[in-house]
């Protein structure tokens, strides 16, 4: 029979997972919550799609490129690098989970292949120096323009919050595609919001089923909550209908910054002691 030996046993145990990255590099980019462009989920009124680059992977079927962005998202908004990050090749393929399924070179391939994909897609630009690939986020509707963290003071600057207990909780592990697409869908949009499954293709670019999937997996994983919401319906049978309405579950919400702001009254001494000292 054949037996690992307690050092390799030992190595395996303490090396690091997936998650265990992410979780570093949230920490790193001091991400409380990560922010995403709106448009990256829909384009703005008057455009002449509504359909925004996250279509793209719903309809590719392409889940692991999906979570390599966000995490680009999350690793880059943060800006203390020009808006990139650079890791070795291992730790794209730990960040992906491709570890878990394929050899090591396998693995690192796959990594830059995903990588890739997002290039090619106007997301991200990426470049491989040996091992070390480095990577600079791209602004998130698609069009190759640079990033900038977006500030929320017109429309094609809006965005939405992820926080970062999707990613310390595992949650990013046990969401499927169009769960996922479903919850950048609700985190964009005011709490109790409809959102009718009919209206999916147009407005979002997939299908009613695969809409009707995500909603469904959020709510099975406690990601979001559900409520009815009636309405006088006159000439109905019943006289009113029924829709349901969705918001984000608590664990979904955006969390306060872990920086802290000083008090006015710590201000305030500070202040106080700053005047006595050029007084004297």
């Amino acid at each position: 029979m054949k037996t690992t030996p307690p050092a390799k046993r030992d190595m395996q145990t303490i090396k690091a997972s997936g998650r265990d990255d992410r979780t570093a590099i949230l920490k790193r980019s001091i991400r409380t919550n990560v922010p995403l462009r709106k448009t990256f989920v829909q384009a703005p009124r008057g455009s002449a799609t509504r359909h925004g680059p996250l279509s793209e992977f719903v309809t590719g079927r392409d889940l692991r490129a999906l979570k390599a962005y966000l995490m680009i998202v999350a690793a880059c908004s943060s800006g203390t690098d020009g808006w990139s990050t650079r890791h070795d090749s291992a730790v794209w393929a730990r960040l992906m989970d491709i570890h878990e399924t394929a050899s090591d070179q396998s693995a690192r391939t796959g990594a830059w292949r995903a990588l890739q994909r997002l290039q090619k897609r106007k997301l991200i630009t990426c470049t491989r120096a040996g091992v070390l690939i480095t990577v600079t986020l791209l602004r998130e509707d698609g069009s190759g323009d640079a990033y900038h963290r977006p500030r929320g003071d017109s429309e094609e600057d809006l965005y939405l919050q992820i926080p970062a207990t999707f990613w310390t909780k595992g949650y990013d592990e046990q969401v499927d595609l169009p769960a996922l697409a479903l919850l950048l869908v609700v985190l964009r949009e005011k709490n109790w919001s409809r959102f009718p499954s009919e209206k999916a293709p147009d407005w979002y670019g997939w299908s009613a089923d695969t809409h009707e999937r995500g909603l469904k997996k959020l709510l099975d994983l406690g990601l979001i909550e559900r409520r009815e919401h009636y309405t006088k319906a006159p000439l109905t049978p019943s006289g009113y209908t029924m829709t349901y309405q969705y918001q984000r579950a608590p664990i979904m919400r955006a969390r306060k910054n872990r920086k802290q702001t000083a008090s006015p009254a710590s201000s305030s001494s500070r202040a106080n002691k700053k005047a006595t000292a050029i007084g004297t």
